[in-house]
């Protein structure tokens, strides 16, 4: 029986997620935060296959109540973020039960794209990982799924880490130009915000608010700035307050070349190694982007590989 979600079904759904994808733990405390209390969530997008009041296959649909900026709910899509069966209840048809109810859900809502599983801000991984998943990707195109485009996690070690003398002396020259680079104070804070609201996206900006009203230290997050207008900034610990997660990061795209945010970034792993961490971490980015590269010359190594996907309902 294919049914949505009722209180009471947490426990069993965080124990079937720790089965069916062990490799991909999750705790109650983070599925509370993540699923219940996410502002988009609808128990009618949380769809439970239960065998005998056994919960044997799940999956997580999320359509926008709430935007993210502005007025926009992004009415034409919605978002597939976590799917799995349990073990020994593989290959008899849940799953495609569970989709086939997932599309009628998302059709009751007039959606157009259904993704996997791009969603800000509460996804769990930023799509399928086919090296890990191989079975998760064909069950995907076979339900007419197709790859929008590839991301990349990266790791670096710090054990070992110092700023290299060239970014230090590129620091000198840009800071001989006015150039400040400092640990975030409250005078810049709304700055760094409507920065990243205006010139990246705005999960960024909500991941900025959400870390310093949940008391990440201000410390955490680095800017540069010119004549008091910020320019750039990277922060780590915004999420989950898993402090050796790092990001969001970015500058200004009509500085980008200046070597600003490669100064930025050594700095920031310069500060988290200061702190005791022991290695810096993310789950998305471009492997071929300009980040991307920025990463990979800085020793950053890639993880694992993801395929953002997506489906047109007809």
């Amino acid at each position: 029986m294919i049914r949505c979600y009722r209180s009471g079904d947490e426990r069993q759904i965080v124990d079937l997620w720790n089965r069916a994808c062990p490799e991909e733990p999750i705790s109650m405390d983070l599925f509370v935060k993540r699923v219940l209390v996410d502002p988009n969530f609808d128990a009618d997008g949380l769809l439970l296959d239960e065998e005998a009041g056994r919960v044997v296959g799940f999956a997580l649909c999320i359509v926008r109540k709430l935007p993210l900026s502005g007025a926009d709910l992004e009415p034409d899509n919605g978002w597939i973020t976590a799917f799995f069966v349990d073990p020994a209840r593989r290959r008899k048809g849940i799953a495609k039960g569970l989709f086939a109810a997932a599309e009628a859900f998302f059709r009751q809502k007039g959606r157009r794209y259904v993704f996997f599983s791009s969603y800000a801000p509460n996804y769990f991984v930023p799509g399928m990982d086919s090296a890990r998943y191989p079975a998760g990707r064909a069950f995907l195109e076979q339900q007419g799924f197709t790859r929008l485009y590839p991301c990349v996690a990266m790791d670096k070690n710090l054990v070992d880490y110092r700023i290299p003398d060239d970014v230090l002396q590129l620091m000198e020259q840009r800071q001989q130009e006015g150039y400040v680079f400092e640990t975030l104070t409250p005078k810049f804070i709304t700055q760094v915000v409507e920065f990243n609201d205006r010139k990246f996206n705005p999960d960024w900006a909500r991941a900025v608010r959400e870390a310093i009203a949940g008391g990440v230290s201000l410390d955490h997050v680095l800017v540069a700035h010119r004549d008091d207008r910020v320019v750039g900034f990277c922060m780590y610990g915004a999420y989950d307050g898993v402090g050796e997660r790092f990001g969001p990061f970015g500058v200004d795209e009509d500085l980008r070349g200046t070597g600003l945010g490669k100064i930025l970034l050594y700095q920031c792993l310069q500060e988290m190694k200061a702190r005791g961490l022991h290695n810096a971490w993310f789950l998305w980015t471009g492997e071929t982007s300009p980040a991307g590269r920025l990463y990979d010359r800085a020793g950053f190594h890639i993880t694992r590989r993801f395929d953002v996907m997506r489906k047109e309902l007809q």
